[in-house]
């Protein structure tokens, strides 16, 4: 990670008001969790398959078959942080549906009760609340729906498209502070929920059966 990446997610926090005096504060504070899947527990909704049939990590780069359906998710709880990661849809393939969850709470589902940032092609930056996750925004960019399934959808809808095509690296941003979430995508704010559930929980990547790449995933409280 470069000096200009650390000091854009190190503003980014300060900006919200978390304690980041120093680089060495930073550092400190800062967990890569996509050099090993040691860093990662998984849950897949097919309880005779294993992590390596789904996740795998080649030259650096975290690679998620999308198949069968289920997470990775972090070993600890988190509340406020800041989440750093990258993602790609693989050249050549046509791309399809992912996501980041936060603040995962309660029994292992698909899917679980959770803040999901998206990372389904054409919708990147959504916000979607599952399992009766709270959250709110503007009216004229929400909606709630009750699943017979999946239970209390909320869906906030992205500000704008800053996705790339197939191939190229996209960059994620994710802001926890208090009840508020902040989601930045190549540098560009595209969507802020307040009145968020404000219990700390999981970490998660999701498997939703498309493959995705991640790179570079790193977690700052």
């Amino acid at each position: 990670m470069s000096n200009m990446t650390r000091l854009l997610i190190i503003t980014s926090i300060c900006f919200l008001g978390i304690s980041c005096t120093t680089q060495d504060d930073y550092q400190a504070n800062s967990s890569f969790i996509s050099d090993s899947l040691e860093a990662w527990e998984c849950y897949l909704e097919d309880q005779e398959a294993k992590v390596q049939d789904v996740w795998n990590i080649e030259d650096g780069v975290l690679i998620c078959s999308g198949k069968p359906l289920g997470y990775l998710y972090t070993k600890r709880d988190y509340g406020d942080f800041v989440l750093k990661l990258e993602w790609r849809w693989p050249p050549g393939k046509k791309p399809g549906s992912g996501g980041v969850l936060i603040r995962m709470a309660g029994e292992h589902r698909i899917w679980p009760k959770s803040l999901e940032a998206q990372l389904n092609a054409g919708s990147a930056g959504d916000f979607w609340g599952l399992a009766g996750y709270r959250l709110s925004g503007p009216a004229e960019r929400m909606r709630t729906s009750n699943h017979h399934e999946f239970g209390r959808l909320t869906n906030l809808k992205k500000t704008r498209a800053l996705e790339k095509p197939p191939g190229q690296w996209n960059t994620y941003e994710i802001i926890t502070k208090g009840d508020t979430v902040m989601l930045i995508i190549n540098g560009e704010e595209v969507n802020k929920a307040t009145g968020c559930d404000l219990n700390p929980g999981r970490i998660c990547l999701t498997s939703e059966g498309s493959e995705i790449h991640f790179r570079n995933v790193v977690v700052t409280h």
